[in-house]
């Protein structure tokens, strides 16, 4: 692809930062917990061993005082998917940041397409920002920039994506979106879709089977339950053709315009049907650090023995917490003038919060937010859309501006941004975030 002069000079901060982060003789790799967080912490780790160099891993939920606090006496620290969001790495001793997030304030060495006018919100995410400044692993960039919903590919992703097709670890095809293709039988297929739920046919094991049986397509095959990835061309053109006129009927023809599209393939994991699709290994690692196992994430993404399983185990878990969470969104989500809300305090964990609103944000005319419980006060997470970004939300600079008004820490993408919160002021914050939306 042809490159602009912004990303040209980009491309050269990212080589500096590779020169100065592996200089380094035994950092701190500081990373996120969610796919993105893990992804381009492992990304960073890879680039070490590869080289046969120390370095400890360290996996946080957030970038708090309490977290520099506890640095603070660290020589060398790389920071992966944050850092730049917090001026007290500043007060840090040598320090790369490898981020994606709005900044402001800070001064240490920092790859981050913002600096450079390259939207870090939809055209590189944490993980193929580090991916560049490594030079590897571009599958695992991708897997980043999808699970930090950028979809389809484009800017700088895209040219993470061509460079891992021209080295085969990428392969791209036009298929049905949907979770599962490869790892599911054909009725959980359907049944148990969550992006979007299909009407008439979520959570109805009985509703998938006439509705496959009525298409002509049989759900097993020599004993064993058939796959989507398993169907013949013809079988997949009469699914897509039935879906699409389904959701249409339902008033969803957001969902029925979205239902194919480019995927993205990592063919050395083909044996491993749940990291197979970039999407689907991108759910697989937010499980793993939504979950409070982050290590299995990164195990899994450097290929260590055992840690398949282990993710599988964390991804049931996962997709039950969020199966539950959406049930509880569509039953208590409150209109509130600008925005909707979702408040989830004591019901849904803040750790899946963010997830439940995207999940719930689908066809929605105004931005989600949602509450929950944490250890020490209470997480917002918000969600808007594409279309909402085009008409001019910034959720991270609401949530910016916000905590400033009430205390806590927050930030983000336009389009996905979240914040931490004393408990006792969500009214405050919400008063504060209604009058911001308004402007």
């Amino acid at each position: 692809m042809e490159l602009t002069t912004n990303q040209i000079e980009f491309l050269e901060r990212c080589k500096e930062a590779q020169r100065v982060a592996l200089s380094f003789s035994d950092p701190l790799i500081v990373h996120h917990y969610d796919a993105d967080g893990i992804t381009s912490g492992a990304i960073t780790q890879d680039a070490f061993i590869k080289r046969n160099q120390k370095f400890r891993s360290y996996p946080t939920k957030k970038l708090d005082d309490a977290v520099i606090e506890e640095i603070n006496n660290e020589k060398e620290i790389i920071f992966v998917d944050l850092g730049g969001g917090n001026k007290r790495v500043n007060e840090l001793q040598d320090v790369v940041i490898i981020d994606h997030h709005q900044t402001e304030g800070v001064d240490k060495l920092q790859a981050n397409p913002l600096l450079f006018g390259v939207d870090g919100g939809s055209e590189l995410s944490a993980s193929s920002t580090a991916a560049l400044v490594f030079e590897s692993r571009y599958e695992l960039g991708v897997v980043g920039a999808v699970g930090d919903m950028m979809y389809p590919l484009i800017g700088l992703n895209r040219l993470l994506l061509e460079r891992g097709v021209k080295e085969q670890s990428l392969e791209v095809k036009n298929e049905l979106r949907l979770y599962g293709r490869y790892s599911r039988p054909l009725v959980d297929f359907l049944a148990y879709s969550d992006e979007p739920f299909i009407p008439s046919l979520a959570h109805s094991p009985e509703n998938c089977e006439k509705f496959l049986s009525d298409l002509g397509i049989e759900l097993a095959e020599n004993e064993k339950w058939k796959k989507y990835s398993e169907l013949t061309f013809e079988e997949k053109k009469k699914l897509i053709s039935a879906l699409t006129k389904l959701l249409i009927d339902k008033n969803m023809k957001w969902a029925a315009s979205a239902l194919v599209g480019e995927t993205y393939l990592i063919p050395e994991r083909l044996s491993q049907p749940a990291s197979y699709d970039a999407a689907e290994f991108s759910t697989i690692l937010n499980a793993c650090g939504r979950h409070h196992k982050p290590e299995v994430g990164i195990d899994l993404c450097l290929n260590r023995k055992g840690s398949y399983q282990q993710a599988l185990e964390l991804l049931k878990k996962h997709k039950l917490a969020i199966r539950e969470g959406v049930g509880f969104a569509k039953q208590n989500i409150n209109d509130l003038g600008p925005f909707y809300l979702i408040d989830a305090r004591g019901v849904i964990e803040d750790s899946i919060i963010g997830i439940v609103c995207g999940m719930v944000s689908g066809g929605k005319t105004k931005p989600i937010l949602g509450a929950a419980t944490t250890e020490t006060g209470l997480k917002i997470s918000s969600r808007g859309t594409k279309k909402q970004i085009d008409a001019g939300l910034n959720l991270g600079a609401l949530m910016s501006a916000c905590t400033k008004e009430v205390g806590g820490v927050g930030g983000g993408h336009k389009i996905a941004a979240g914040a931490n919160i004393p408990p006792d002021s969500l009214n405050s914050f919400l008063l504060c975030a209604g009058k911001f939306l308004r402007q």
